[in-house]
């Protein structure tokens, strides 16, 4: 974390709370001045930091951990993506006929970036069924829009409303080859016609 981090999640901490800066620091037991704006920068202009022990006494004062504080800082970095556990994924209609996320289903999280691609989603595995590529809790970030090539990691929703996790092994004009992700490693021979849509997994956070 970088100097500027750490006073932010301060400001974060207090917000969450209800409280300003000075009001967190008076709960914790310290000085009312010791988070304000003031207090960051030296008039040198030297970076001055809050000490561990400030720190974790804000944190016991609002009955939080500094795992907490942390996930605090990182949830508002990058950019908010939908999210949907891929079990349920594939009931109801969650997607539209581009394969972008729709409906008041889906939760929201933050991965590293600053503009994502359109229609970008997070899918989270939620079984054994892809290993072992991928694991239980592994998260994927999946794009409509990404450009395919053999050898891509995809999604694909059939006609059917089946949804399910492929190696791209071969795409022409008339048929498409996937490879399942399962211990199987089963092969699939499907035409345009049975598609819905083809997504990316562009990379899994684990």
């Amino acid at each position: 974390m970088h100097h500027g981090d750490i006073w932010r999640g301060i400001d974060l901490l207090a917000a969450k709370h209800g409280l300003t800066p000075s009001g967190l620091a008076k709960l914790a037991g310290l000085d009312a001045t010791a988070f304000n704006k003031s207090k960051r920068v030296s008039p040198d202009g030297r970076l001055r930091w809050p000490s561990t022990e400030s720190l974790s006494r804000a944190l016991e004062a609002v009955g939080g951990a500094f795992r907490d504080f942390a996930d605090l800082i990182e949830e508002e970095q990058g950019v908010a993506l939908p999210l949907l556990d891929f079990a349920e994924a594939r009931r109801g209609q969650h997607f539209d006929e581009l394969g972008r996320p729709q409906g008041d289903v889906w939760e929201t999280t933050h991965v590293p970036g600053e503009t994502p691609d359109e229609g970008l989603f997070i899918l989270e595995v939620s079984d054994s069924s892809l290993m072992p590529v991928y694991r239980d809790s592994d998260r994927l970030v999946i794009s409509p829009s990404a450009q395919i090539r053999s050898g891509d990691r995809v999604v694909v929703r059939t006609q059917g409303g089946d949804i399910q996790a492929y190696e791209m092994r071969r795409r022409t004009k008339n048929r498409i080859m996937l490879v399942s992700l399962g211990s199987d490693r089963a092969s699939h021979s499907l035409t345009p016609a049975d598609i819905a849509w083809i997504a990316r997994i562009l990379w899994v956070s684990q």
